[in-house]
């Protein structure tokens, strides 16, 4: 029996619901000091250089027909890569309470219950969403998505029809640290997004509607967050759709938006587990992070997510920089050996480049920079051993 894969409008599907997110809206208000225009303008930029990451690192593993973490051990050997599996994990058991966090707090907002009990109803929603799985999601994710784009729609109508308030809240924020605070929500699906396209029908189609249709409705859920803080001078997502009275309308939107963006999270660890042994199922790994993510949201403090962002973007910047130049530029697409030392140092250079543009306003923000400089390290150690 010929196994089923996902189709191209099914990847496009799953990728605008991990796009319509309150943890993006919420990092959309952070933008609302450079004025309206500038600020969208950096989340433009910061989209573009991260999903063109994002789509190259969807090519890869569609190509080959690979998960995310079997990807990287053709970089960094097949125990090489299982630091990156590792640090994956705990990245994406991070974003799974994060998101939780988020969504029963907004939720909490509008009907009071206790941000503890909807930590619990999003988190039981996430398992459902597992138990169904990603190749049977296909009619239940068309109805929840058609939803959330009425509804969502509805928000941006609320949130725009008003003029600008004179004063926008939140700290000052440098261009390029915008810019950069953009590239870093994509930056964090390059982990994942391979577990996706490695299942489809057409790879390299479902990349690139994957990209596209997440870039787009990012885009869109960036620029809520800011209208929202500058249009109504309210970052409160939640107290916005009360004052709108969208009510039950709005309760939808972060449950479900929540749900299924943090599904994405849990259902990648549980398939980044499987390359740490052959002995672990990735559907109860996947449960496992998310009954773990439930309850971190429920006990610890989870308000600001923007260090949190940079550390991903300083980990995974470099790493898929080298994947890049071994997969599109060297064509060295396998590595047998337990550890390919040269590249894992090739990446530790990068890391620290990060962690020290981060000290410098460069205007298209410190990812660019840095992954071009790791591609060129690559290339220059290739070109050196061939020698």
């Amino acid at each position: 029996m010929e196994e089923r894969r996902t189709s191209v409008f099914e990847n496009g599907l799953i990728w605008f619901g991990a796009a319509v997110s309150i943890a993006e809206i919420l990092t959309g208000t952070y933008f609302a000091p450079l004025g309206f225009q500038k600020g969208l303008l950096a989340v433009i930029i910061g989209h573009i250089i991260g999903c063109t990451m994002l789509f190259l690192s969807g090519v890869i593993g569609g190509t080959v027909r690979k998960s995310a973490m079997e990807t990287v051990k053709m970089s960094f050997g097949y125990r090489g890569g299982l630091l990156f599996s590792i640090l994956n994990i705990i990245q994406l058991v991070g974003w799974t309470a994060i998101m939780i966090f988020d969504g029963a707090l907004a939720a909490n907002g509008i009907v009071d219950i206790g941000s503890g009990l909807w930590c619990i109803v999003i988190g039981a929603l996430i398992i459902l969403w597992i138990m169904i799985g990603i190749k049977n999601l296909g009619k239940v994710n068309t109805v929840a998505m058609s939803a959330l784009f009425v509804l969502t729609l509805v928000l941006c109508f609320v949130i725009f029809r008003g003029g600008a308030l004179p004063g926008a809240i939140g700290e000052a924020m440098s261009f390029g640290a915008a810019v950069e605070l953009s590239v870093a929500m994509p930056l964090s699906w390059l982990p994942l997004i391979s577990d996706y396209t490695r299942e489809a029908k057409e790879p390299v189609k479902a990349t690139a509607v994957s990209t596209v249709t997440y870039g787009i409705v990012s885009c869109w859920m960036y620029a809520i967050g800011m209208g929202a803080a500058i249009f109504t001078g309210e970052s409160d997502i939640a107290q916005i759709m009360v004052k709108a009275g969208l009510g039950i309308a709005g309760l939808l939107i972060v449950v479900f938006s929540t749900a299924t963006t943090t599904f994405l999270d849990a259902y990648s660890a549980g398939v980044s587990s499987e390359s740490l042994s052959k002995k672990i199922s990735g559907k109860w790994a996947a449960v496992v992070v998310a009954v773990i993510g439930t309850i971190g949201a429920i006990f610890l403090p989870l308000g600001n997510i923007t260090e949190f962002l940079y550390f991903i973007g300083s980990v995974f910047a470099p790493m898929i920089a080298i994947q890049i130049a071994d997969f599109f530029i060297i064509k060295d697409r396998s590595d047998e050996s337990p550890f390919n030392v040269k590249n894992l140092i090739i990446w530790l250079a990068g890391f620290a480049i990060y962690r020290v543009l981060m000290g410098v306003d460069i205007i298209v923000g410190n990812t660019l920079p840095d992954m071009a400089i790791t591609i060129v390290l690559c290339v220059i150690f290739k070109s050196v051993r061939r020698k």
